[in-house]
C-alpha cells in the first residue's frame, strides 16, 4: 500500500508530497498540529529536517500517539491548546496542519500559529472546504460532529490574505478525498478484526467516524459538496 493511503487523514500523503514539492523542508525546525499525524512526523525526519514537534489537543489522542511512536526519541510530542502553546515566539520555521484548523476556533489557532513561526516561515494547511452553498443536513451534520467549520473553496486566497500571509501555492486534494474514503472504509472491512483489543481502543473514535463519513461521502452524494485544499502560506508580518 502507497504510504498516501497509510495517512489517516483527509488529503492522505498528498498534503505533504504538496509540500516537498514547493518548500526546501531541508534542515527545519517543524511543528505538525493535530491528531492521527504520526507517520507524517516520521516521514518528516526521512526528509531531513532538523526536528519535529507534534501537539495533539486530548488526552486520548495523546496516549495513542504515544504508544504509536514509542520506539522513536526524535519526535517531541505534547499535549497543549492549539490557541495557546508553550512555545516560544518564532520556534519554527514550519507548521504543518492538516485537517486540524478547521474548527471554530480557526482564527486563533492561525494568530498562535504566527507567533510562533519564524520570519517568513512556512505553514501548510489542509482546509477541510465546501464546495457549494447550502451544503445538506447529512453533510452538515457531519462536520458538526466533527467540530469542523469549513470555508467555502472559493474564499480560501481572501481569508488567508486578510490575515497577511502571502500564499505560495494552492492544490485542490478533492479528488484524492474518495481514495481516502473507499481505502479507509475497506480497511475498515478487513482489518478491524485484525487489531488487538488495546488497538482497537485506541481507534476506537476514529474508525467510527471514519465509517460515518466514508458512508456520507461515498453512498450519500456527500462528494458533491465535501472537498479538500492544501494552501502552503508564508508568514509576511
Amino acid at each position: 500500500m502507497k504510504k498516501e493511503q497509510l495517512i489517516f487523514l483527509p488529503g492522505g500523503g498528498w498534503q505533504f508530497a504538496h509540500l516537498k514539492s514547493e518548500v526546501n523542508i531541508d534542515n527545519s525546525d517543524v511543528l505538525i498540529i493535530g491528531s492521527n499525524t504520526e507517520l507524517l512526523a516520521q516521514l518528516f525526519l526521512v526528509e531531513g529536517v532538523k526536528s519535529v514537534s507534534v501537539i495533539v489537543d486530548n488526552h486520548d489522542s495523546l496516549v495513542q500517539s504515544r504508544y504509536l511512536l514509542q520506539n522513536n526519541k526524535n519526535i517531541s510530542l505534547k499535549m497543549m491548546e492549539f490557541t495557546k502553546t508553550d512555545f516560544k515566539d518564532i520556534s519554527f520555521d514550519i507548521v504543518f496542519a492538516q485537517a486540524s484548523v478547521s474548527s471554530p476556533l480557526r482564527n486563533k489557532i492561525l494568530k498562535e500559529i504566527k507567533r510562533v513561526l519564524k520570519p517568513d516561515g512556512y505553514l501548510n494547511v489542509g482546509e477541510i472546504v465546501y464546495l457549494k452553498e447550502n451544503p445538506p443536513a447529512f453533510v452538515r451534520d457531519v462536520w458538526e460532529a466533527g467540530d469542523i467549520d469549513p470555508l467555502n473553496s472559493l474564499e480560501l486566497n481572501d481569508y488567508y490574505g486578510k490575515r497577511n500571509f502571502e500564499i505560495v501555492n494552492v492544490k485542490d486534494l478533492s479528488a484524492h478525498l474518495k481514495e481516502y474514503y473507499s481505502v479507509s472504509r475497506k480497511l475498515l472491512e478487513t482489518k478491524t478484526g485484525e487489531l488487538s483489543d488495546k488497538e482497537k481502543s485506541f481507534y476506537k473514535k476514529l474508525l467510527s467516524r471514519i465509517s460515518h463519513e466514508s458512508n456520507v461521502y461515498l453512498k450519500l452524494g456527500g462528494d458533491r459538496f465535501m472537498g479538500f485544499t492544501s494552501i502552503i502560506l508564508r508568514k509576511t508580518s
